[in-house]
């Protein structure tokens, strides 16, 4: 574990900047049952402590899944279903008891080592499945309400309440449910303003890439038309994502929790170590101000360093700060683009495009191309141009330029470009009306 005497000032900033904004709010963190058991999750509660000290509300919700296949193997029984989205016949509805039981007690006394109070609960009220398709689930339940009155009076008493993968219907009987259920209903019921579905993988793959942030809408694209592309064990969380957004909840997660510290990374960075799937409202691309000059110069000082881009001034960015646009997720800028309009001569220059590392492949930069493109035939431009020493293959490929000449430049570009020495290449577009 990273010696927290080496925590750099730079680190707390990064942390406090986003206190305000989740200061008093409610995060359900719901744990896959083999993270407990890994050797990682004492950082986890390390982590989970961190949040409660900033005031950050947090309901945990748990699996048991790799419990009772263990206590399934240990007592030679075959379990009927092991997450509880099939039938649960008694004999894995007594396993998944002991084995769920057992883990909600470890959770309990890792709280306590980090001195925060816990509280397992019968707040999930659940009726029996029933009959589903011509089957009878047996001692599969359904989600009937979650109890969030109740949840929300031990959150305020700052107590963490635990959430077993059962629920309870009124004549006290209990029922098997999917833990994933469990923890989208409660953060609709709670209003949770993130889920984080904790897990032994990185987040969502596709086709074997990691996706790093995607819309609800581009996923919910993705797993209807191509399912196969997912993983099949990473289809529950697919699903579970999209239900959770399209609920109501703005931001989910999903991230490795055998990685140390990977729950602060993933709640208080920009770019985050796993999954995080979002609302529409979450990503905009705005017109920049004059406090942006700041993080302007920050996006583009390697690729300036890399002679991708051309050196700009402070001064300069400021004088001209109504030609830059920003992309902003949660408010945090990581790509940029200027767009510089030639009225006279019915041009305008896409300049300035850069996207941070961490948020690149991820289609951004084409979006703000596509963006400052739009501009441009709003403002009567009739020929974009762009110059690029390194950049000139996305643009012809991915953004539809082909190679002109210095010729092609308005009077005053063409001086600057001959009296900078970098000998660009000259990219041009014909824009239709």
């Amino acid at each position: 574990m990273q010696d927290s005497s080496l925590v750099k000032p730079a680190d707390l900033r990064g942390i406090l900047q986003y206190v305000p904004e989740f200061r008093d709010r409610v995060f359900v963190i719901a744990i896959d049952g083999a993270v407990v058991t890994d050797e990682n999750f004492s950082n986890l509660l390390l982590d989970i402590a961190v949040l409660r000290s900033l005031n950050i509300r947090v309901v945990l919700v748990h699996g048991a899944g790799a419990q009772v296949r263990a206590l399934a193997q240990e007592r030679h029984i075959t379990p009927s279903s092991v997450d509880g989205t099939g039938v649960t016949d008694q004999p894995t509805m007594e396993i998944t008891l002991t084995a769920a039981n057992r883990l909600t007690h470890e959770i309990l006394e890792g709280l306590s080592m980090v001195d925060l109070r816990g509280a397992a609960v019968n707040a999930v009220v659940a009726h029996p499945l029933g009959i589903f398709h011509g089957i009878d689930h047996q001692y599969t339940g359904k989600i009937q309400r979650i109890d969030a009155d109740f949840l929300q009076t031990l959150l305020q008493n700052n107590v963490v309440p635990i959430l077993p993968p059962f629920g309870i219907d009124g004549a006290g009987r209990s029922y098997r449910l999917n833990s994933d259920d469990i923890a989208v209903e409660t953060a609709e019921a709670l209003k949770a303003v993130k889920l984080l579905f904790v897990t032994t993988k990185d987040g969502l793959f596709f086709h074997g890439q990691l996706l790093r942030q995607i819309m609800v809408n581009d996923l919910t694209r993705l797993l209807q038309e191509a399912p196969h592309g997912f993983h099949q064990d990473q289809l529950p969380k697919v699903k579970a994502a999209i239900t959770a957004c399209n609920a109501g909840v703005p931001r989910v997660h999903i991230i490795n929790g055998c990685t140390n510290e990977a729950l602060l990374a993933e709640v208080f960075s920009n770019e985050g170590i796993g999954t995080l799937v979002y609302a529409n409202e979450y990503v905009q691309i705005r017109r920049a101000m004059k406090k942006d000059v700041r993080h302007i110069l920050a996006l583009i000082r390697q690729p300036v360093e890399a002679e991708e881009l051309m050196p700009r001034t402070r001064a300069e960015i400021e004088r001209t700060i109504d030609d830059y646009y920003i992309y902003e997720i949660d408010r945090n800028p990581v790509g940029c683009v200027a767009l510089h309009i030639y009225p006279e001569e019915k041009k305008a220059e896409l300049a300035c495009l850069y996207v941070k590392p961490s948020h690149q492949n991820q289609g951004i930069g084409r979006k703000l191309a596509q963006f400052a493109e739009t501009k441009a035939r709003e403002a009567g431009a009739q020929v974009l141009f762009a110059l690029s020493t390194q950049a000139y293959n996305f643009f012809q490929s991915k953004l539809g330029f082909i190679e002109g000449t210095p010729n092609d430049l308005p009077p005053a570009r063409r001086e600057k470009y001959e009296s900078s020495g970098r000998k660009s290449k000259v990219l041009i577009k014909h824009l239709s009306k």
